[in-house]
């Protein structure tokens, strides 16, 4: 039997429920299943559909129900996204024809119905399951969040990350998309009124064999393996007079930091886009004064830690 892990969250309103998705969409890659499950009216394409929005930025985008066509395909920023709802497959051996099964590689499959597949659902998934609360208003409802095999972490990760954001007050907070880096991270940002920051997500590295002198390739050429150094730097970097994101909330061991949102401004702009010279030049400048000065072995990250 393959491991689980769920826990449930209640959902006063579609806000909530689209708060949800977009923290379910902040931890889940190509690859990988969500399946939404619930009586008629549930809400299960209500969640798919704030999922899309969120992953295109996109609130008006226009995501049909796909009751009739089964399939709904959207080529998304971050990855390419199937939406499926399966009320009308009457034998599972039907995915194969509306190209189910096996799902597509690196794509991101989100299923409505998944009862109607059967054993033709992957194995490694996150399901899911919507229920109407009228006791708690007409539009609240409760879901049941449940990871599969590979999921199991993913699951255990959404649920931190949420009482991560609760404690650190932002649940009532918007989330909006951010295009993420190359690397594990990815970020969102959380906006209330005229505030804004930056949630980020940063799950630990995971390192590999001994390859230099005993240590990892990630040891080896000092690769981030989890949001430590990024701490520690921006704190060495502001007591020596340089701009860097001030960090409001942090969970080092878990790997969640909300920090200061710098804004849009980048160093490319303009149609066509065009290198601004005069952020490059400020930029190159910076580093100049940076490297002017003496920079320590070790830079503090509380009384009793440092990163070397």
């Amino acid at each position: 039997m393959s491991a689980v892990a769920t826990f449930s969250v209640a959902l006063a309103n579609e806000t909530a429920t689209a708060r949800l998705m977009a923290e379910v969409a902040l931890l889940i890659g190509p690859g990988d299943v969500v399946t939404l499950s619930g009586d008629l009216g549930a809400g299960k394409t209500a969640a798919a559909r704030a999922m899309i929005r969120y992953l295109a930025d996109d609130d008006a985008l226009e995501v049909p129900s796909p009751t009739f066509t089964l399939v709904q395909t959207y080529d998304l920023p971050p990855y390419p996204l199937l939406h499926a709802d399966l009320y009308r497959v009457e034998d599972p051996s039907e995915l194969e024809e509306i190209g189910l099964s096996p799902l597509p590689d690196g794509t991101v499959a989100l299923i409505e119905w998944p009862e109607r597949a059967g054993a033709a659902l992957p194995e490694d998934r996150i399901d899911i399951a919507l229920s109407h609360r009228p006791a708690l208003g007409p539009s609240a409802r409760a879901a049941e969040i449940t990871g599969h095999g590979k999921a199991v972490k993913q699951v255990e990760r959404l649920a931190a990350l949420r009482s991560f954001i609760e404690t650190a007050g932002y649940a009532d907070a918007e989330r909006r998309h951010m295009p993420g880096d190359a690397s594990t991270r990815s970020y969102a940002r959380l906006q209330r009124g005229a505030e804004s920051v930056i949630l980020m997500n940063a799950p630990r590295r995971p390192d590999g064999p001994a390859l230099y002198a005993g240590k990892s390739y990630s040891a080896a050429v000092h690769l981030a393996e989890d949001v430590r150094p990024f701490v520690a730097i921006g704190q060495g970097l502001r007591e020596r007079g340089f701009s860097a994101p001030a960090i409001h909330h942090a969970d080092l061991d878990a790997g969640f930091l909300i920090t200061e949102d710098l804004g849009r401004v980048g160093f490319v702009e303009g149609d066509p886009p065009a290198p601004v010279v005069a952020r490059y030049q400020a930029a190159t400048d910076m580093l100049a004064a940076l490297h002017a000065k003496p920079l320590p072995d070790h830079l503090p990250l509380s009384t009793r830690e440092s990163y070397a």
